[in-house]
């Protein structure tokens, strides 16, 4: 099968290739997906999961990418919950080769079911930015309907979903990011909108809940803004600094079937819209890695189509 895969630690981005690699193996509790649509996160090259397997050993050459939309192909011994031929989306192991190729092994318990209206490209683009931004909202930064919220990179993968979902519960939504981005923000229900490059933080007032995917000085000013009782909850690294009289949490996301499951449903009802940016073939993954594109929302690698025949 067609892969993308990563060697050489210190290549970075440039050691990224489209090789021929063996067909996974389905252990047990597995199944085998055919890859449709899958997401990546830029900095996974950074990661020591992306070089060696839970035990510390090398396991080069590796498939970077932890989100797919696909179809089952095959299941692994005792196996239940999903069927061969059913379209799935989720989130793959941190230590084990991921989705950018034709086909991956996946615990099952990391995906949901896909209704056939939704279409891959979106779902890929749901696992990592939808858990996290659920989470970090509402799992760690316990946000409520009347509280205000600074949600960082809101025009992003991971921001673009906390503003819908914070916004339907009823907060009051603050959003960052570049200037042209403050459109896409705006238009995805956040109430304000603060250009990073040439507005004060401080204009956002006092706040409940941060929820920060840049970290740096961003994280650091953020703080200063919280009211007591309220939370920062950061992905971008373990904070250096925490609100008075409140909390500051790092955290990593988890795979919930059941919450993919809501997610999609919300998808479906027109309640949830991912922002998908850009869709691009297997053999431009590499490209889009190294960030020369500088669009809202996530890039998607579309490695099958419909059908399951190979993208171009």
């Amino acid at each position: 099968m067609r892969a993308i895969t990563v060697r050489d630690r210190d290549a970075g981005v440039g050691g990224l290739t489209l090789t021929d690699m063996p067909h996974p193996h389905a252990a047990e509790n597995d199944v085998i997906v055919r890859v449709h649509a899958a997401g990546f996160t830029p900095g996974e090259l950074d990661w020591p999961a992306t070089w060696t397997d839970r035990s510390g050993r090398d396991r080069t050459p590796s498939i970077p990418g932890h989100e797919l939309s696909g179809t089952v192909v095959e299941l692994g011994y005792g196996t239940t919950g999903l069927t061969v031929g059913q379209r799935v989306f989720g989130l793959t192991d941190w230590a084990r080769n991921g989705t950018l190729a034709e086909y991956t092994a996946v615990e099952a318990r990391n995906l949901a079911p896909l209704a056939a209206d939704i279409d891959h490209t979106v779902a890929a683009a749901l696992p990592i930015s939808g858990l996290t931004a659920w989470q970090g909202l509402f799992d760690h930064g316990h946000l409520t309907t009347g509280q205000t919220v600074l949600v960082h990179g809101a025009a992003g993968g991971v921001g673009s979903i906390a503003v819908q979902l914070a916004r339907e519960v009823g907060a009051h939504v603050i959003g960052t990011g570049r200037a042209d981005h403050r459109e896409v923000a705006l238009d995805l229900g956040a109430h304000a909108f603060l250009d990073l490059d040439a507005d004060d933080l401080r204009d956002a007032g006092e706040v409940d809940v941060v929820l920060d995917v840049i970290g740096g000085d961003v994280l650091e000013r953020s703080t200063g803004l919280v009211r007591p009782g309220g939370t920062v909850v950061t992905i971008a690294a373990p904070p250096t600094v925490r609100p008075r009289d409140g909390r500051a949490i790092f955290f990593v996301v988890e795979p919930d079937r059941a919450r993919l499951a809501d997610l999609a449903q919300r998808v479906r009802a027109g309640r949830l819209r991912p922002v998908v940016g850009a869709v691009l073939p297997l053999s431009e993954a590499a490209s889009a890695f190294a960030g020369r594109r500088r669009t809202p929302g996530r890039t998607i690698i579309q490695v099958a189509d419909e059908s399951g025949s190979r993208h171009p």
